[in-house]
C-alpha cells in the first residue's frame, strides 16, 4: 500500500493518527521524546494543516 501525499490526507485523520501513535507507541511513552515514526506523522499533520489553510475556502469576500 502506497502512502498518500500529505495534501490528500484530511486534517482530522492526520491529527488522529499522530495522537493515536503517541498514545500507544512504547518508545514515545518510555522516553517522552517522539520516535521517528511520530516525527513523520507530525510532519504529515503539519503538511495537511498547511494545505488546508492555503486551500481556497470557496467563500466570496462580498
Amino acid at each position: 500500500m502506497q502512502a498518500s501525499p500529505a495534501s490528500h490526507v484530511p486534517l482530522a485523520t492526520a491529527r488522529e493518527e499522530y495522537l493515536s501513535h503517541q498514545q500507544y507507541c512504547r518508545q514515545c511513552n518510555a522516553h517522552g521524546v517522539p520516535c521517528p515514526a511520530a516525527k513523520h506523522l507530525r510532519r504529515v499533520y503539519n503538511n495537511a494543516a498547511r494545505a488546508a489553510a492555503s486551500a481556497p475556502s470557496g467563500r466570496s469576500g462580498a
